[in-house]
């Protein structure tokens, strides 16, 4: 935050604010600077565990004199401060370190023109506690916070030596441990620290048969070792390796191009309507370990096969929605990419609703047959479709015949491209 030097200069009292990571919780982890803060500071804010560690720290007399406030939301911290005397230093406590998913960045954007100078003081990160304590080193670990949020991470442990993740709040731990129980995590070990630097500390390492799901509760850091990570590269598999049954599936020439046509973002969240065995699902969520893939399917065959197909390939990005579309769509985060592999007839309104969901959203879908390519240029003459663009894919593949290799062709497919400006409407 930019301060005004003429009034630094005139040696003017000016109100600062220090946002401070106090570390684990316990005084012994404290920084000396952060020491300083709360020694110095006017007044203190923060939630009622940060508060508590500060007050051991002070003498007697200094907890009954200085202001302590609880609160950890920001925008009632701000209103705090405005009722404060501006010449006040002001003291925020958070856990751990600033910079490591801590409540500071967002702090100090609401708290811009509050203070004439905002100061951050780092803590010790749990990260950095954890693997000091199960004596690791951690600057090549994959790092994830579960802590209220819904991210996928079994096939970031699939591909690193070392995932860190942050866990804690609410069902962030059954979450972990279930997952972790589908996807059959066995062969990777397990560091849990709970409560870290409390009386209570917890450290244990094992396995995943040697934890139950109440050992990942409360206030809880993982890292996680897998010594034998996944070493494939890109997203595309071979036909294969994909559990089929008999549901109809994309063919690998055809999904390289397909998924290659929609340009996938790393953040993509990405509706594969028609999934059948999942192998489109499987590829996207390939692509990339922040994408989301909703995988629709109607057929219960393809839905388990979607289901197993996601487990062996290790990618928990894909999320499995059965029923038709466009009616199981109603709910569902907006779509930045769609893929069609089949509409059951129903090619218009599934247009109609994702494209009212994100004006803007990519869409690829494949045509065999003529009859579902002449239905793409009405949608495209009605307007519903944007700037699209169609590639035939005629596909052979070799076969022993006898002394001889043979070229087998495969159906001719349409791959068509629609992508819709943000100046179009």
């Amino acid at each position: 935050m930019r301060v005004d030097k003429n009034r630094e200069n005139s040696g003017e009292k000016r109100r600062k604010i220090f946002l401070t990571g106090i570390g684990m919780g316990m005084p012994e982890m404290l920084t000396a600077r952060a020491k300083e803060v709360i020694d110095q500071a006017d007044c203190l804010i923060g939630a009622k565990r940060m508060l508590e560690c500060a007050k051991r720290i002070l003498p007697g007399e200094m907890q009954e004199k200085k202001k302590m406030m609880v609160e950890y939301r920001p925008e009632q911290i701000a209103e705090i401060i405005k009722a404060e005397k501006e010449d006040w230093k002001i003291g925020i406590l958070l856990s751990g370190d600033i910079g490591f998913f801590s409540g500071a960045k967002k702090l100090e954007k609401v708290l811009e023109g509050f203070a004439d100078e905002v100061i951050l003081v780092p803590g010790i990160s749990s990260i950095v506690y954890l693997s000091a304590k199960i004596g690791i080193a951690w600057e090549d670990a994959a790092i994830i916070s579960l802590h209220g949020k819904n991210e996928n991470f079994i096939q970031t442990i699939d591909k690193r030596e070392k995932t860190f993740l942050l866990l804690g709040g609410t069902d962030a731990g059954k979450v972990f441990y279930k997952r972790m129980l589908e996807y059959e995590m066995n062969e990777v070990k397990i560091h849990i620290g709970t409560n870290l630097s409390y009386a209570d500390e917890c450290v244990r390492s094992g396995v995943l048969s040697d934890f139950q799901e109440e050992d990942f509760e409360g206030l809880t850091a993982v890292m996680v070792e897998n010594p034998v990570p996944s070493k494939a590269t890109g997203p595309h598999r071979k036909d294969e390796e994909f559990l089929r049954g008999k549901v109809p599936m994309t063919k690998a020439e055809i999904r390289a191009v397909s998924v290659a046509q929609m340009e996938l973002t790393e953040d993509a969240v990405v509706y594969d309507i028609g999934a059948g065995t999942g192998s489109v699902s499987v590829e996207i969520a390939l692509s990339g370990e922040k994408i989301k893939v909703y995988a629709i399917e109607k057929n219960p065959e393809g839905v388990e096969l979607i289901r197993q197909n996601r487990k062996k390939f290790r990618v928990d990005g894909i999320r499995i929605i059965e029923g038709n579309a466009p009616e199981v769509l109603e709910g569902l985060e907006m779509p930045t990419h769609v893929f069609i592999g089949g509409s059951s007839g129903n090619l218009r309104q599934i247009i109609e609703k994702v494209t009212a969901a994100n004006p803007e959203v990519k869409i690829v879908l494949n045509a065999i047959s003529l009859e579902t390519l002449g239905e793409v240029m009405e949608l495209s003459k009605d307007g519903l479709l944007k700037e699209i663009q169609v590639t035939q894919l005629s596909a052979a593949r070799s076969r022993i015949l006898g002394d001889y290799h043979m070229m087998t062709g495969q159906n001719p497919v349409y791959i068509i491209r629609s992508e819709r400006r943000a100046t179009e409407t």
